[in-house]
Protein backbone atom coordinates (compact mmCIF):
# COMPACT_ATOMS: atom_id res chain seq x y z
CA UNK A 1 0.00 0.00 0.00
CA UNK A 2 1.31 3.28 -0.67
CA UNK A 3 2.01 5.67 1.70
CA UNK A 4 3.15 9.61 2.09
CA UNK A 5 5.24 9.58 5.50
CA UNK A 6 5.85 13.05 7.16
CA UNK A 7 8.60 13.43 9.49
CA UNK A 8 9.49 16.09 11.76
CA UNK A 9 8.60 18.92 9.43
CA UNK A 10 9.01 22.71 10.45
CA UNK A 11 8.43 26.14 8.49
CA UNK A 12 8.80 29.59 9.79
CA UNK A 13 8.25 32.70 7.79
CA UNK A 14 10.22 35.88 7.29
CA UNK A 15 7.93 37.66 9.73
CA UNK A 16 8.38 35.10 12.28
CA UNK A 17 5.08 32.77 12.02
CA UNK A 18 5.98 29.60 12.79
CA UNK A 19 3.57 27.97 10.02
CA UNK A 20 4.39 23.99 10.78
CA UNK A 21 5.85 22.98 13.80
CA UNK A 22 7.64 19.40 13.41
CA UNK A 23 4.76 17.85 11.58
CA UNK A 24 4.40 14.16 12.22
CA UNK A 25 1.74 12.24 9.63
CA UNK A 26 1.39 8.46 8.14
CA UNK A 27 -1.09 9.15 5.18
CA UNK A 28 -2.49 6.06 2.76
CA UNK A 29 -4.17 5.36 -0.02
CA UNK A 30 -7.80 6.42 0.77
CA UNK A 31 -9.41 9.91 1.92
CA UNK A 32 -7.46 12.19 4.47
CA UNK A 33 -9.02 15.05 6.56
CA UNK A 34 -7.03 17.31 7.36
CA UNK A 35 -9.37 19.69 9.72
CA UNK A 36 -8.33 22.91 10.81
CA UNK A 37 -8.96 26.90 11.46
CA UNK A 38 -7.95 29.59 9.07
CA UNK A 39 -3.89 30.19 9.52
CA UNK A 40 -3.77 27.13 11.27
CA UNK A 41 -1.15 25.89 8.39
CA UNK A 42 -2.99 23.71 6.43
CA UNK A 43 -2.24 25.01 3.06
CA UNK A 44 1.42 25.49 4.12
CA UNK A 45 1.47 21.99 4.65
CA UNK A 46 -0.35 21.41 1.31
CA UNK A 47 2.10 23.94 -0.37
CA UNK A 48 4.98 21.51 0.60
CA UNK A 49 3.82 18.51 -0.13
CA UNK A 50 3.02 19.67 -3.60
CA UNK A 51 6.64 20.87 -4.00
CA UNK A 52 5.72 24.54 -4.33
CA UNK A 53 7.59 25.58 -1.17
CA UNK A 54 10.56 24.30 0.97
CA UNK A 55 10.30 23.77 4.86
CA UNK A 56 13.18 24.60 7.22
CA UNK A 57 13.35 21.64 8.27
CA UNK A 58 12.08 17.96 8.17
CA UNK A 59 11.10 15.02 5.20
CA UNK A 60 8.44 13.74 3.15
CA UNK A 61 8.33 10.41 1.30
CA UNK A 62 5.59 8.99 -1.17
CA UNK A 63 6.99 4.96 -1.53
CA UNK A 64 10.79 5.41 -2.80
CA UNK A 65 10.58 9.17 -3.66
CA UNK A 66 11.65 12.11 -1.73
CA UNK A 67 9.24 14.53 -2.23
CA UNK A 68 11.52 17.98 -1.46
CA UNK A 69 14.55 16.86 -3.62
CA UNK A 70 12.99 14.65 -6.27
CA UNK A 71 10.25 17.50 -7.05
CA UNK A 72 9.83 16.52 -10.85
CA UNK A 73 9.30 13.24 -10.46
CA UNK A 74 7.00 13.96 -7.39
CA UNK A 75 4.74 16.24 -10.18
CA UNK A 76 4.41 13.64 -12.62
CA UNK A 77 2.01 11.75 -9.81
CA UNK A 78 0.43 14.95 -8.62
CA UNK A 79 -3.08 16.60 -9.24
CA UNK A 80 -3.57 19.72 -7.09
CA UNK A 81 -6.35 21.83 -6.27
CA UNK A 82 -5.65 25.01 -4.61
CA UNK A 83 -7.67 27.12 -2.52
CA UNK A 84 -7.48 29.71 -5.45
CA UNK A 85 -7.84 28.01 -8.90
CA UNK A 86 -7.15 30.24 -11.79
CA UNK A 87 -9.12 29.78 -15.24
CA UNK A 88 -9.26 31.20 -18.41
CA UNK A 89 -12.04 32.93 -19.18
CA UNK A 90 -12.55 33.22 -22.46
CA UNK A 91 -11.55 29.78 -23.39
CA UNK A 92 -13.70 26.44 -23.25
CA UNK A 93 -13.15 23.61 -20.55
CA UNK A 94 -12.22 21.07 -23.25
CA UNK A 95 -9.44 23.11 -24.48
CA UNK A 96 -8.04 24.00 -21.17
CA UNK A 97 -7.97 20.78 -19.90
CA UNK A 98 -5.77 19.81 -22.99
CA UNK A 99 -3.51 22.72 -22.17
CA UNK A 100 -2.97 21.32 -19.07
CA UNK A 101 -2.60 17.69 -20.44
CA UNK A 102 0.46 19.09 -22.69
CA UNK A 103 2.03 20.73 -19.66
CA UNK A 104 1.52 17.37 -17.44
CA UNK A 105 3.68 15.96 -20.62
CA UNK A 106 0.94 13.87 -22.54
CA UNK A 107 1.97 14.32 -25.86
CA UNK A 108 0.40 12.38 -27.74
CA UNK A 109 -2.66 13.66 -29.48
CA UNK A 110 -5.63 10.99 -29.41
CA UNK A 111 -4.28 9.94 -25.66
CA UNK A 112 -4.94 13.43 -24.78
CA UNK A 113 -8.41 13.42 -26.54
CA UNK A 114 -9.65 10.42 -25.13
CA UNK A 115 -8.67 11.75 -21.42
CA UNK A 116 -10.48 15.04 -21.63
CA UNK A 117 -13.22 13.12 -22.61
CA UNK A 118 -13.49 10.74 -20.06
CA UNK A 119 -12.58 13.46 -17.41
CA UNK A 120 -15.24 15.42 -18.59
CA UNK A 121 -17.78 12.88 -18.32
CA UNK A 122 -16.53 12.04 -15.24
CA UNK A 123 -17.09 15.44 -13.65
CA UNK A 124 -20.18 15.49 -15.14
CA UNK A 125 -19.13 18.35 -17.63
CA UNK A 126 -18.93 16.85 -20.66
CA UNK A 127 -22.11 18.66 -22.00
CA UNK A 128 -20.63 21.69 -21.43
CA UNK A 129 -17.11 21.16 -22.76
CA UNK A 130 -17.75 24.23 -25.39
CA UNK A 131 -18.80 26.20 -23.15
CA UNK A 132 -16.77 29.31 -22.25
CA UNK A 133 -15.71 29.15 -18.91
CA UNK A 134 -16.80 32.80 -17.76
CA UNK A 135 -20.26 31.40 -17.92
CA UNK A 136 -19.43 28.24 -15.76
CA UNK A 137 -20.98 28.05 -12.14
CA UNK A 138 -18.70 28.07 -8.77
CA UNK A 139 -19.75 24.43 -8.62
CA UNK A 140 -18.93 23.63 -11.93
CA UNK A 141 -15.69 25.35 -11.74
CA UNK A 142 -14.42 23.72 -8.72
CA UNK A 143 -15.11 20.29 -10.69
CA UNK A 144 -13.32 21.25 -13.67
CA UNK A 145 -10.50 21.94 -10.89
CA UNK A 146 -10.73 18.54 -10.16
CA UNK A 147 -10.66 16.98 -13.58
CA UNK A 148 -7.50 19.45 -14.49
CA UNK A 149 -5.91 17.57 -10.96
CA UNK A 150 -6.55 14.32 -12.28
CA UNK A 151 -4.93 14.47 -15.58
CA UNK A 152 -2.02 11.95 -15.90
CA UNK A 153 -3.78 9.43 -13.35
CA UNK A 154 -1.96 10.70 -10.17
CA UNK A 155 -1.42 8.80 -7.13
CA UNK A 156 -1.12 11.59 -4.65
CA UNK A 157 -4.02 14.25 -5.22
CA UNK A 158 -4.27 17.25 -2.59
CA UNK A 159 -7.67 19.31 -2.78
CA UNK A 160 -7.28 22.63 -0.27
CA UNK A 161 -10.86 24.06 1.18
CA UNK A 162 -12.67 22.78 -2.27
CA UNK A 163 -16.44 23.39 -1.08
CA UNK A 164 -15.57 27.08 0.46
CA UNK A 165 -18.38 28.62 -1.77
CA UNK A 166 -20.23 26.41 -2.91
CA UNK A 167 -24.57 25.97 -2.41
CA UNK A 168 -25.97 22.24 -0.98
CA UNK A 169 -26.22 20.77 -4.07
CA UNK A 170 -22.66 21.50 -5.54
CA UNK A 171 -21.24 20.87 -2.31
CA UNK A 172 -22.72 17.31 -2.31
CA UNK A 173 -21.71 16.26 -6.31
CA UNK A 174 -18.29 17.68 -5.73
CA UNK A 175 -17.66 15.14 -2.47
CA UNK A 176 -19.45 12.44 -4.20
CA UNK A 177 -16.76 12.68 -6.93
CA UNK A 178 -13.90 12.95 -4.09
CA UNK A 179 -15.17 10.02 -2.64
CA UNK A 180 -15.34 7.61 -5.56
CA UNK A 181 -11.10 9.17 -6.82
CA UNK A 182 -10.46 7.95 -3.22
CA UNK A 183 -10.88 4.54 -3.39
CA UNK A 184 -7.58 3.84 -5.45
CA UNK A 185 -5.33 6.68 -4.68
CA UNK A 186 -4.08 8.82 -1.64
CA UNK A 187 -6.29 12.15 -1.19
CA UNK A 188 -6.01 14.96 1.29
CA UNK A 189 -8.91 16.89 1.90
CA UNK A 190 -7.56 20.09 3.55
CA UNK A 191 -10.79 21.76 5.02
CA UNK A 192 -12.69 23.96 7.74
CA UNK A 193 -15.45 22.14 7.38
CA UNK A 194 -16.42 19.52 9.71
CA UNK A 195 -18.83 17.66 7.53
CA UNK A 196 -16.80 17.50 4.75
CA UNK A 197 -14.14 14.77 6.77
CA UNK A 198 -17.06 13.60 8.23
CA UNK A 199 -18.72 12.26 5.40
CA UNK A 200 -15.39 11.30 3.31
CA UNK A 201 -12.52 10.64 5.26
CA UNK A 202 -11.71 7.30 7.22
CA UNK A 203 -8.40 8.94 8.35
CA UNK A 204 -8.01 12.74 9.82
CA UNK A 205 -5.98 14.83 11.88
CA UNK A 206 -6.34 18.23 13.42
CA UNK A 207 -4.48 20.99 12.87
CA UNK A 208 -3.86 24.36 14.41
CA UNK A 209 -1.15 26.85 15.02
CA UNK A 210 1.50 25.08 12.80
CA UNK A 211 0.98 21.71 15.45
CA UNK A 212 -1.15 18.02 14.86
CA UNK A 213 -3.45 17.91 17.88
CA UNK A 214 -4.79 14.70 16.35
CA UNK A 215 -4.27 11.85 14.28
CA UNK A 216 -6.68 8.83 13.53
CA UNK A 217 -9.88 7.85 12.07
CA UNK A 218 -13.42 10.00 13.08
CA UNK A 219 -15.00 7.29 14.53
CA UNK A 220 -12.57 6.55 17.28
CA UNK A 221 -12.16 10.02 17.97
CA UNK A 222 -15.70 10.16 18.04
CA UNK A 223 -16.14 7.16 20.63
CA UNK A 224 -13.18 8.35 22.50
CA UNK A 225 -15.95 11.31 24.04
CA UNK A 226 -18.46 9.55 24.87
CA UNK A 227 -20.18 10.20 28.04
CA UNK A 228 -18.16 13.04 27.97
CA UNK A 229 -20.12 15.81 26.19
CA UNK A 230 -23.03 17.87 27.79
CA UNK A 231 -25.71 20.43 26.36
CA UNK A 232 -27.29 22.90 28.15
CA UNK A 233 -29.37 25.73 27.33
CA UNK A 234 -29.01 29.31 29.30
CA UNK A 235 -29.37 32.77 29.47
CA UNK A 236 -27.13 35.15 27.70
CA UNK A 237 -25.99 37.15 30.60
CA UNK A 238 -24.99 33.50 32.19
CA UNK A 239 -22.44 33.14 30.00
CA UNK A 240 -19.02 33.99 31.17
CA UNK A 241 -20.13 32.40 34.82
CA UNK A 242 -20.39 28.87 32.99
CA UNK A 243 -17.61 29.73 30.80
CA UNK A 244 -15.24 30.42 33.86
CA UNK A 245 -16.74 27.32 35.54
CA UNK A 246 -16.62 24.59 32.91
CA UNK A 247 -14.91 23.59 29.67
CA UNK A 248 -17.14 25.34 27.24
CA UNK A 249 -15.88 23.68 23.82
CA UNK A 250 -18.50 25.36 21.94
CA UNK A 251 -21.70 27.39 22.11
CA UNK A 252 -24.71 28.17 19.29
CA UNK A 253 -27.52 30.19 19.07
CA UNK A 254 -31.02 28.34 19.59
CA UNK A 255 -34.34 30.98 19.49
CA UNK A 256 -32.02 33.76 20.53
CA UNK A 257 -30.65 31.63 23.34
CA UNK A 258 -26.92 30.06 23.76
CA UNK A 259 -26.57 26.27 24.19
CA UNK A 260 -23.22 25.15 25.68
CA UNK A 261 -21.54 22.08 24.55
CA UNK A 262 -19.16 20.98 27.66
CA UNK A 263 -16.38 18.44 28.03
CA UNK A 264 -16.70 16.75 31.35
CA UNK A 265 -16.03 13.34 32.68
CA UNK A 266 -19.06 13.42 34.79
CA UNK A 267 -22.32 15.79 34.71
CA UNK A 268 -21.52 18.88 35.63
CA UNK A 269 -25.05 20.10 37.38
CA UNK A 270 -28.42 19.25 37.28
CA UNK A 271 -29.39 21.26 34.12
CA UNK A 272 -27.36 19.43 31.79
CA UNK A 273 -28.24 16.75 30.05
CA UNK A 274 -25.78 13.76 27.97
CA UNK A 275 -25.73 13.88 24.64
CA UNK A 276 -23.96 11.50 21.32
CA UNK A 277 -21.19 13.23 20.51
CA UNK A 278 -19.79 14.09 16.75
CA UNK A 279 -17.15 14.89 15.34
CA UNK A 280 -17.85 18.86 15.49
CA UNK A 281 -17.38 18.00 19.45
CA UNK A 282 -13.90 16.26 18.82
CA UNK A 283 -13.14 19.24 16.67
CA UNK A 284 -14.03 21.71 19.05
CA UNK A 285 -12.77 20.38 22.05
CA UNK A 286 -9.51 20.37 20.34
CA UNK A 287 -9.11 23.50 18.70
CA UNK A 288 -10.70 25.24 21.71
CA UNK A 289 -9.21 23.40 24.85
CA UNK A 290 -12.00 24.07 26.95
CA UNK A 291 -12.38 27.74 25.65
CA UNK A 292 -14.60 29.60 23.27
CA UNK A 293 -15.40 33.23 22.26
CA UNK A 294 -19.19 34.19 22.20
Amino acid sequence: MLELKIQNLSKTYENGVEALKNIDLTISTGMFGLLGPNGAGKSTLMRTIATLQAPDQGSIMMGDLNVLEQKQEVRKILGYLPQEFGLYPSITAEDMLNHFAILKGIGDQQERREMVAYLLHQTDLYDHRQKKLKGYSGGMKQRLGIAQALLGNPKLIIVDEPTAGLDLEGRSRFLNLLGEIGESVIVILSTHMVEDVKELCGQMAIIASGEVLLNGEPAKAIDALKGKIWEKTINKEDFKDYKGKYKVISTAFVAGKPVLHVFCDTQPDDGFKPIEPDLKDVYFSHINNGRTVI
